[in-house]
């Protein structure tokens, strides 16, 4: 860091008590001069400011995901499906976990309707089984029901194709 990179480091974090992780990503980020005052909040892990940043380094909205209620995860797959114009509009929300938020952007990447699954009563397992069924054209209206367990999916998904 130059010097007065260093002065405007040492001004922000005196602000707050940050981690040694939290401090690095800071200073990262005024090195590729980033706007690091986005993340650099004792809210936000080290981790979650890695993703802020990542996400300001590529240009991308960040403000859909700079959100303490996000973990780092969550953050993960927001700003991957940003880097790839999906909607993350069907996951961007803070109810599901990030292996829900996996596998609604595994649907979307593979084109599929995932409005079907993208509810929060499906648990990331029940998710996955709806979704491969989608996949592989199968009658997934034959399982996709929030009272049967990812298992039970799985099992008529398999019976259906056959395997089973």
């Amino acid at each position: 860091m130059n010097e007065e990179q260093q002065l405007i480091y040492n001004e922000i974090i005196s602000k707050y008590n940050f981690n040694e992780k939290q401090k690095k990503e800071i200073e990262i980020g005024i090195e590729k001069e980033i706007d690091v005052t986005i993340y650099a909040n004792s809210e936000f892990s080290g981790y979650q400011m890695s993703q802020i940043r990542i996400g300001l380094e590529q240009g991308l909205d960040i403000s859909v995901y700079a959100n303490p209620e996000y973990d780092w995860e969550q953050m993960a797959h927001i700003r991957k499906g940003l880097e790839q114009n999906l909607d993350i509009s069907w996951y961007a929300k803070p109810e599901y976990t990030h292996e829900q938020m996996k596998q609604i952007k595994l649907g979307l990447e593979n084109k599929l309707n995932v409005e079907i699954y993208s509810k929060p009563e499906y648990d990331e397992n029940q998710m996955k089984q709806i979704r491969l069924g989608l996949q592989r054209k199968l009658n997934i209206s034959l399982y996709a029901k929030p009272e049967l367990t990812g298992e039970q999916m799985e099992q008529t998904r398999l019976e259906l194709m056959g395997w089973a």
